[in-house]
């Protein structure tokens, strides 16, 4: 995306008004210190996102339940701003009264069709993939940095094992000692652009 397809992009996401844009290109350091300094619990959820759930009513059973364990005065609610897969937790999340953030890759900004209008503060991670582990490293991307490093609690529905974004996320959390829930849930076979 050149500079000015990115510039026309940011502004028709902020003309939107749907959505607080903390930063553009921020570094993890910056995205932690802004969530964190919402003086909330930070309830993280990862799952499926460029697809979509085979059985969303029951994702959202699954979801609705957790946070209903929650208080939303006390929990901030975290995912990557999609709309569709995971992200349809958002208006659930939202419904119930709860303050939400999203933690995407700078990537993002050219599929901001699939940005839930349901995230309050969006921080764009400058980076040049959409997370997971760095090539040929066992560091971990920009993005996933910061959705790991803001998170208190993460809650995986969809995903387990495997080499994927979300296994690594899972991995860095468990070796940060953060208390991980995992509910099995298939995805829906249909590709969803961002």
């Amino acid at each position: 995306m050149n500079i000015l397809s990115q510039l026309i992009a940011r502004l028709k996401l902020q003309l939107r008004g749907k959505n607080h844009i903390v930063g553009w290109n921020m570094k993890p350091d910056k995205a932690v210190s802004f969530i964190r300094g919402r003086g909330k619990t930070v309830l993280t959820f990862f799952g499926y996102s460029g697809v979509g759930y085979r059985n969303v009513r029951g994702m959202l059973k699954i979801a609705q339940a957790i946070l209903s364990t929650y208080s939303p005065q006390t929990t901030l609610v975290n995912i990557g701003v999609t709309k569709v897969g995971i992200g349809a937790v958002y208006p659930l999340a939202k419904s119930m009264g709860f303050e939400t953030t999203g933690v995407v890759t700078s990537l993002a900004v050219k599929y901001r069709g699939g940005i839930s209008e349901s995230v309050d503060h969006i921080c764009f991670i400058k980076d040049t993939q959409w997370g997971g582990k760095l090539p040929n490293s066992d560091e971990l991307s920009p993005t996933s940095r910061a959705m790991v490093d803001c998170s208190d609690i993460l809650v995986v529905i969809g995903r387990g094992g495997g080499e994927g974004i979300v296994a690594a996320e899972m991995l860095e959390g468990q070796v940060q000692g953060k208390p991980i829930h995992y509910f099995p849930a298939e995805m829906k076979i249909k590709y969803f652009p961002y």
